[in-house]
């Protein structure tokens, strides 16, 4: 289990002292007991730990992107370090070729030929592939791949 895993990296990280990463594995443990606390009445499952660090992720990408624009190296150098220890939880990304592949798998079994079918694709592949590939970069050769078959 995730809660159990962050507890143990957390005792880990107050010995070396490393406080950047002390502080990030306190972010995901502090998700972890919201959502705790949100009343779903389970114990969190593979399926929403992936979901919770994916949405972290999603968070620190979004942060670097607008620290870079706004000519915060320092910032965005900080974000990266931790969505660098965020990934070390996510399972393994796949590489844009792999995804173009499961793509093309995708728009052969569902028959899609343009960009009117994007939904049924992108509802199949992201079903796939959460946590797993990058939703934005998924999106892009969806509509590239099917704007293709035009």
């Amino acid at each position: 289990m995730l809660k159990e895993k962050i507890n143990g990296q957390i005792k880990k990280a107050m010995k070396a002292e490393d406080k950047l990463r002390l502080e990030t594995l306190r972010s995901i443990r502090a998700a972890i007991i919201e959502f705790d606390k949100s009343g779903v009445g389970r114990e969190m499952n593979e399926e929403d730990e992936i979901k919770l660090l994916t949405s972290l992720a999603k968070k620190r990408k979004d942060s670097i992107e607008q620290f870079s624009k706004a000519g915060r190296t320092d910032l965005a150098e900080k974000e990266k370090r931790e969505l660098e220890i965020l990934s070390e939880f996510l399972p393994k990304q796949l590489t844009e070729n792999e995804i173009k592949e499961f793509i093309s798998g995708v728009i052969q079994q569902t028959g899609a030929v343009d960009l009117r079918d994007i939904g049924k694709v992108m509802g199949l592949t992201m079903k796939e592939l959460k946590g797993k590939a990058d939703g934005k970069l998924v999106q892009e050769l969806v509509k590239s791949a099917l704007q293709k078959n035009e």
